[in-house]
């Protein structure tokens, strides 16, 4: 098994888990706010920092949720003639109050050590510090999404469960950028991808492709850094 294999299931619980934890928090936003979350709540991580080009739109919206509809109508984002779609300053404004709240959840997500048994924050630093030498490797291997995920805005004096909750949410773009250059390498619509079942030797074919496409992200943590990594999300409570 590649470590992109290994790795990316021990991504996706810690990050899903805690947005998960975050939902409460964001309600509230909304609440107080009367703004209701779109693409800046899956992409803050980008376009806090930066326009998101038309690749990149087309990218992060290949597997759904491609209608800006709501996000036009209450004035959050914009987009120009080229197709750049950015946040206005309500909606930057908006954004910011959504990151910390997210990282807000993760740090009390995180901050738990069950008597402990677990690190709790005490893993964060390290976890931040692995995070930031994947992003800046994957410049070099990233596509659309990942390029403009990366670099990742941060406020001035963020907390390590910030930097981390956002680094994740960024690094999880160079395997979606994988994802989709292999099945569509494999002459395959969205639609026929789908379509596939888990065992089917193409979808099996398709998913080391992604593999290997992802791999080189991790290629320039050593060996006892990539063990590291993978012990360090593990230790995080979901």
């Amino acid at each position: 098994m590649s470590y992109a294999a290994l790795v990316r299931p021990a991504i996706d619980r810690v990050y899903i888990g805690m947005r998960t934890a975050a939902r409460d928090r964001v309600r509230l936003l909304t609440e107080q706010t009367g703004l209701r979350q779109g693409l800046n709540s899956s992409f803050y991580f980008g376009l806090l920092a930066r326009p998101m080009p038309a690749a990149a739109f087309a990218a992060v919206t290949a597997y759904g949720a491609g209608d800006m509809s709501d996000e036009l109508e209450q004035a959050i984002m914009a987009v120009d003639d080229a197709g750049t779609w950015s946040l206005t300053d309500t909606g930057h404004t908006y954004t910011l109050a959504l990151q910390q709240a997210i990282a807000d959840a993760a740090q009390e997500q995180w901050g738990q050590t069950f008597r402990g048994a677990l690190p709790g924050e005490a893993a964060l630093p390290r976890l931040a510090e692995l995070l930031a030498v994947l992003l800046k490797a994957g410049e070099a291997t990233g596509g659309p999404a990942f390029g403009a995920a990366t670099p990742v805005y941060e406020p001035a004096g963020a907390s390590y469960a910030l930097q981390v909750s956002t680094r994740l949410g960024a690094l999880r773009h160079h395997r979606g950028d994988a994802h989709r250059a292999a099945w569509a390498a494999a002459g395959l619509t969205l639609e026929q991808l789908r379509a596939l079942s888990p065992g089917d030797p193409l979808r099996v074919s398709i998913e080391q492709d992604t593999n290997r496409r992802d791999e080189p992200i991790y290629e320039v943590l050593t060996e006892t850094e990539r063990w590291e990594l993978l012990g360090l999300l593990a230790a995080l409570p979901n």
